[in-house]
C-alpha cells in the first residue's frame, strides 16, 4: 500500500480490500476525483476507458456508505455488460463493509431482481430501461439516494436513453450528489449536466500522447458496397495477428462476422445481445488465438480487456472524432506498434478531416491491393515457406519420392513446379474479391433549384416547381436511401425542421442528410444507407412542435 492511497483517508475496510486486489497507486482520475467526491460535491469526469474511473466513484460512495432500508447510491450504465462490471467491482471494493450491490438490467426475469430489492439493497447499478420499469412497478425506492452516478453518459445519449435518464433523475432527492462520467462531452450531455447538477467540478484526464505515435494510421477510399471486399483483400496482405473491427450496429457486426467466416477468416461478433457467459467464451477463444478477428460495436467494446491487438479497422468512421481516438487506442499498447485502418466511403471525407483536426495528425491515404499485388503476395509466401523447409531439411520421404520420379525420367524442375502447383491448390478456393474504382471527384454541374439553410439543394423542375426525376424510392446519389416523412407543406414543414429533428434524435450529423423534397402531404428525404437503421430506430421521437413525425422507406 503506498502513501498516495493512504493520503486519500479512506476507511480501513476499503484500504484492506484494495490492498488485497493488488492496487498500489491511484490512477490520475482516481487521485483527482476521490477527494472531491468525498466532500459530497458534484463532479464531471472526462476520461477514456481504462483510466480507472469505476474505482474513482465507487471508493467515495463506499467510504460515505451507511446502511439504511433503501438504496443509498444509484449508478446508471448504458449496457448490461457495464452494469455487471461496475456492480462486481463495487462488491469487491466493499466486501469488508458487507455492502449489498444489485445489478438490474433487461433480458432477465423481474422476479429475482424484485426479490433482492424487497430484502434490502445498498447500491443499485442498472440500465435506464429496467430502472424505469422497476420504478413504475413501485418496487424500487430512490427516496434515500445520496449519490447518483451517470457512467458513460455519451453512450446513453447515443443509445437514446437520455429521456429515461431524466425521468430517473427527477425521481431522486434534490439534495443529492451527482457524478457524471463521459469520454466525450456533446452538447446534449452538457445540457443534462446544467439541468441536474449543482456547480459541478470538472476533472479531465488528458489522453495519452497516443497512442498515435505508436500507431500507423491509414485509410482506403472505397465505395460503401465494396467495403467487405476491400477488407478481404487487406487481410490477404496485412501481417495481422489479431484484429478488432468496429461496425455501427449489432446487426452489422453479426453480418460482417459471418461474411468473413465464409471467406475463410475466423471471426466472431461482440454485441449487446450476448450474455456475459457467451461474451467471455468469445473473448477466451480470441485470447487463445483460436479466433483472429472480433467485430464489435463501440458500446460492446467498452471494457474489453485485450492488449495484444495488431490491427484496428474502422468499417465506418464514427460520428464523433473522439470515438475514433478511443477505437484506435486499442492497438499499439504495451510498447508495441499497431495499425489503424479506415475504410472510407467518399461521403465520409468530411468526418476524416474532423479526425485529423482533433488528432493533429494526417491519416495516410493508401490504395487497396490490386489483383496483381495479391497474386505476387501469395507467390512470395509460397517461396518463403519453401525456403523455411529447405533450411530445416526435414523432408526425407519426400526427397525419396522426388528421386523416384527423376529415375522415371521426369525433369527435376518439372517435379518442383508440379509440387508447388499442388501446394497452391487452395488458392482457387480464395477468389480475389472485385472492387469498383473510386474516381477523383469532379466539379459537379450546378443544378437548378434553391438551397436550404443547411446548404442542401431542394429538387426542382421547370418553373421552380418541385418534381422528382424518378418516381421510385431510389435516391439520386449512390449510397443513399430515400425515406418518406408523413408531413408536408400543409403542415408547414421546412427543410430545417427535418434536418434538425432527424440529426438531433437519431444522433447523426446534419450534413450527412441528402436531398429533401417537400410535397403537400408528405416529404421525401435521402439518408446514407449505413445510417438508415439508426434513423428508423428512433421513429416516435421525431417531432414538429407537438406533432409526431414518422419516417418509412419510400416505395
Amino acid at each position: 500500500m503506498t502513501t498516495e492511497f493512504t493520503s486519500l483517508n479512506l476507511r480501513d475496510e476499503i484500504m484492506q480490500a484494495i490492498a488485497e486486489l493488488g492496487y498500489s497507486t491511484p490512477t490520475p482520475i482516481q487521485a483527482a476525483l476521490i477527494p472531491i467526491m468525498l466532500t459530497g460535491a458534484d463532479v464531471i469526469g472526462q476520461a477514456q476507458t481504462g483510466t480507472g474511473k469505476t474505482a474513482a466513484f465507487a471508493l467515495p460512495i463506499l467510504n460515505n456508505f451507511q446502511r439504511h432500508k433503501n438504496p443509498q447510491a444509484l449508478v446508471l450504465a448504458p449496457t448490461r455488460e457495464l452494469a455487471l462490471q461496475v456492480a462486481n467491482s463495487m462488491t469487491e471494493y466493499g466486501k469488508h463493509l458487507h455492502v449489498r450491490v444489485l445489478a438490474v438490467y433487461g433480458g432477465q426475469p423481474y422476479g429475482p431482481q424484485i426479490g433482492n430489492l424487497k430484502r434490502g439493497v445498498d447500491i443499485v447499478v442498472g440500465t435506464p430501461g429496467r430502472l424505469n420499469d422497476l420504478l413504475e412497478r413501485k418496487v424500487l425506492a430512490l427516496s434515500d439516494i445520496k449519490t447518483v452516478v451517470l457512467d458513460e453518459a455519451d453512450e446513453m445519449l447515443n443509445m437514446g436513453f437520455v429521456e429515461e435518464v431524466e425521468k430517473i433523475l427527477a425521481t431522486t432527492p434534490t439534495e443529492r450528489q451527482t457524478a457524471l462520467f463521459s469520454a466525450t462531452m456533446p452538447q446534449r450531455i452538457r445540457k443534462l449536466a446544467d439541468r441536474f447538477m449543482r456547480d459541478p467540478q470538472t476533472v479531465a484526464v488528458k489522453r495519452s500522447a497516443l497512442t498515435a505515435s505508436a500507431i500507423e494510421q491509414r485509410y482506403y477510399l472505397v465505395h460503401e458496397s465494396d467495403k467487405t471486399n476491400a477488407l478481404t483483400r487487406l487481410f490477404e496482405i496485412e501481417p495481422i495477428t489479431s484484429a478488432l473491427i468496429f461496425a455501427r450496429t449489432r446487426a452489422e457486426t453479426a453480418t460482417l462476422a459471418n461474411e468473413l467466416v465464409v471467406r475463410g477468416i475466423p471471426a466472431e461478433a461482440i454485441h449487446g445481445d450476448l450474455d456475459q457467459n457467451a461474451r467471455e467464451r468469445v473473448l477466451g477463444r480470441f485470447r487463445a488465438n483460436q479466433l483472429k478477428v472480433l467485430v464489435a460495436t463501440d458500446v460492446a467494446a467498452r471494457g474489453l480487456d485485450i492488449d495484444d491487438i495488431s490491427h484496428v479497422f474502422n468499417y465506418h468512421l464514427p460520428d464523433d472524432a473522439e470515438v475514433y481516438i478511443h477505437r484506435i487506442g486499442r492497438t499499439g499498447r504495451a510498447g508495441k506498434t499497431g495499425v489503424a485502418i479506415t475504410l472510407l466511403a467518399p461521403r465520409e471525407k468530411r468526418r476524416l478531416r474532423e479526425v485529423e483536426a482533433l488528432t493533429k495528425q494526417q491519416v495516410t491515404k493508401m490504395e487497396i491491393p490490386s489483383v496483381g499485388d495479391i497474386h505476387r503476395h501469395r507467390e512470395a509466401k509460397v517461396v518463403e515457406t519453401l525456403k523455411v523447409w529447405l533450411g530445416r531439411g526435414r523432408f526425407k520421404r519426400e526427397l525419396e519420392m522426388a528421386q523416384e520420379l527423376v529415375a522415371a525420367g521426369h525433369d527435376p524442375l518439372d517435379i518442383a513446379a508440379a509440387a508447388i502447383k499442388i501446394a497452391r491448390a487452395d488458392e482457387k478456393q480464395r477468389p480475389i474479391a472485385e472492387i469498383g474504382e473510386v474516381r477523383d471527384e469532379k466539379k459537379r454541374k450546378v443544378e437548378s433549384g434553391r438551397r436550404d439553410g443547411f446548404g442542401r439543394r431542394e429538387e426542382s423542375g421547370r418553373g421552380g416547381r418541385q418534381t422528382l426525376r424518378s418516381r421510385s424510392g431510389a435516391s439520386h446519389e449512390a449510397g443513399m436511401v430515400r425515406l418518406k416523412l408523413n408531413k408536408g407543406k400543409s403542415s408547414g414543414i421546412r427543410p430545417n425542421d427535418i434536418v434538425g429533428t432527424i440529426a438531433f434524435h437519431a444522433n447523426i450529423p446534419g450534413y450527412t442528410i441528402g436531398k429533401i423534397r417537400i410535397e403537400d402531404k408528405f416529404t421525401l428525404v435521402d439518408i446514407p444507407e449505413d445510417l438508415v437503421e439508426q434513423v428508423l430506430t428512433h421513429n416516435g421521437n421525431y417531432r414538429l412542435g407537438k406533432e409526431k413525425l414518422t419516417l418509412t422507406k419510400a416505395k
